[in-house]
């Protein structure tokens, strides 16, 4: 006999349909799997006899194959247990096969028949719920909270194959996901709390409104590592496809707990500067996310930059630019999404008082020099803003924060912002590169505009081109920095409520990017990075 049993596998972060084909015929007795790894295969025949032979369920003793198809998609992992055997029941005719023309199965077994949790149920739940075909997921039950509060067609969840079995011989039913919980607010770090810093705290506004990238550079315990914690405070919520995109990604990398609901805060990584290049972008056997597609529509922090390893860093340059991140193997290139905003600290010199007013620096030139060379410029240019933060005076240190400072007002204003910047995106979008292709949904921030759309959107005014034309030559500025100025210049104007890029918006823009002195005894640690050769 044959039957069909459908599931779902993930290639990256993209969900796939998988028909497990499964067919009865005379010869010698045994289980023989296709279009499965070979370890995987062994490993889901040991378990589904064993739990076969515990639950009492008869396998027929004939030639049973087991196809699971289209074949040239990677399938590893233990998911396709529950519905490798629930196949097999069906055609040996176990079990009615009614159920099972419009019921996909998702799940590992566990040796005594219950059903273990698997990775990426929300995007398999989310391509079940566009299958015209389906009309229900059957998952295990430590996974239904991750569908908590997601509409769509049915997820039912099963604690144990029994549980299958009785819901397919319509004895049982079996539990749906709940409501989804209440959000409470969340409490994130107040802005307020640093003191001083100005403009330090200025270019983090524009950063937040723009989604740029933000490199920090002072002494130790000027508070670089706490503006950059206080970034997601002042950043707006997901909206409901990037909290999906987000949940989804954190569910393929086995991060969400248990009753864990959507995330609803953009994420903030901040991974220790021993991270490997692996770690990073992603990969392994089984290719998983790296933190780069953890940070995905949020922030990456990598404190310390200059301590990170230099293959590590480079892995960075490509994610930047394109926001994918694509892994290859042996026949098959995975691709997960890794939109970020790069957030980055570091001190000026090996000893961090480089240009400290009390001139405690012990660094010979030759040391900083080797130092800061440890970032390549390619990477150093692809950082929209620059800051050094100095050390905090004691006057700063003791006032008292202003109204304006507070997380909730600079927050209210960088929303104001990207909303300015989504409806001018959405109302003329630049043209298409390609004729053929469709157009790309609305662009949500400004750092992510293309060439064609920052001539689009980001024009000066005369006084802002003169301005512009006079420091395009006099900083060797290459055509990326010069579009990377535009950029953020636009986001100062939108937190102005600007219609017109005006020459104060370039020369804020400029400062943030070229506007540091050398520190004393030796070369800047930004100078000379603004990278005027081929990337």
């Amino acid at each position: 006999m044959f039957r069909i049993v459908h599931t779902f596998t993930l290639v990256g972060a993209r969900p796939e349909r998988v028909r497990v084909e499964v067919t009865l015929r005379r010869g010698t007795p045994g289980i023989r799997t296709s279009g499965l790894s070979p370890t995987a295969a062994r490993h889901a025949v040991e378990r589904i006899r064993a739990v076969a032979a515990g639950l009492s369920l008869r396998i027929p003793g004939l030639r049973i194959t087991v196809n699971l198809a289209p074949a040239d998609i990677p399938k590893t992992g233990a998911s396709f247990d529950l519905p490798i055997l629930i196949g097999i029941l069906a055609a040996s005719g176990s079990i009615p096969g009614d159920r099972l023309r419009k019921t996909a199965l998702v799940g590992e077994l566990g040796l005594d028949g219950s059903l273990r949790p698997v990775r990426g149920i929300l995007p398999m739940a989310l391509r079940a719920r566009g299958e015209a075909d389906l009309s229900t997921l059957i998952l295990p039950e430590a996974n239904l909270s991750e569908l908590a509060g997601v509409p769509g067609r049915d997820s039912l969840g099963a604690g144990s194959v029994a549980d299958v079995l009785s819901f397919l011989a319509r004895r049982a039913e079996l539990q749906r996901p709940g409501p989804a919980p209440a959000c409470h607010p969340v409490r994130v770090p107040e802005l307020a709390d640093v003191r001083g810093q100005a403009t330090a705290k200025r270019a983090l506004e524009i950063a937040a409104a723009g989604g740029h990238h933000l490199l920090l550079s002072g002494e130790p315990g000027a508070g670089k590592s706490m503006l950059a914690t206080r970034l997601p405070g002042i950043l707006p919520e997901l909206d409901p496809e990037e909290s999906l995109e987000v949940t989804s990604l954190h569910s393929i990398a086995g991060c969400l707990g248990a009753g864990s609901p959507l995330v609803r805060l953009r994420p903030f990584r901040a991974p220790h500067h021993s991270v490997t290049v692996r770690g990073m972008i992603g990969g392994g056997t089984v290719p998983r996310p790296g933190e780069v597609s953890l940070a995905h529509h949020g922030v990456l922090f990598l404190d310390e930059l200059t301590e990170f390893r230099s293959p590590v860093l480079e892995s960075l340059r490509a994610p930047l630019e394109q926001g994918v991140v694509h892994i290859s193997r042996s026949g098959s290139t995975t691709t997960y999404p890794a939109r970020i905003q790069l957030v980055a600290a570091m001190n000026p010199c090996p000893c961090g008082f480089r240009g400290s007013p009390a001139d405690r620096c012990t660094c010979e030139d030759w040391q900083v020099r080797r130092y800061v060379s440890r970032l390549s410029g390619p990477l150093l240019d692809r950082f929209d803003m620059r800051v050094e933060v100095p050390a905090v005076r004691w006057q700063e240190l003791r006032a008292e924060p202003a109204e304006h400072e507070f997380t909730v007002h600079r927050r209210a204003r960088v929303e104001l912002a990207r909303s300015a910047a989504a409806a001018r995106s959405s109302l003329r979008r630049a043209p298409p590169a390609d004729p053929r292709r469709p157009e790309a949904a609305p662009v949500r921030r400004n750092a992510d505009l293309s060439p064609p759309e920052v001539r689009l959107f980001c024009e000066p005014d005369a006084a802002g081109e003169r301005l512009l034309k006079r420091f395009v030559p006099a900083l060797g500025l290459s055509a990326r920095g010069c579009d990377r100025i535009l950029k953020v210049a636009r986001t100062i104007a939108d937190l102005e409520a600007s219609e017109t890029v005006r020459a104060e918006h370039i020369a804020e823009a400029v400062h943030f990017r070229h506007g540091w002195r050398p520190p004393r005894g030796g070369t800047s640690a930004f100078a000379g990075s603004s990278s005027g050769g081929p990337c």
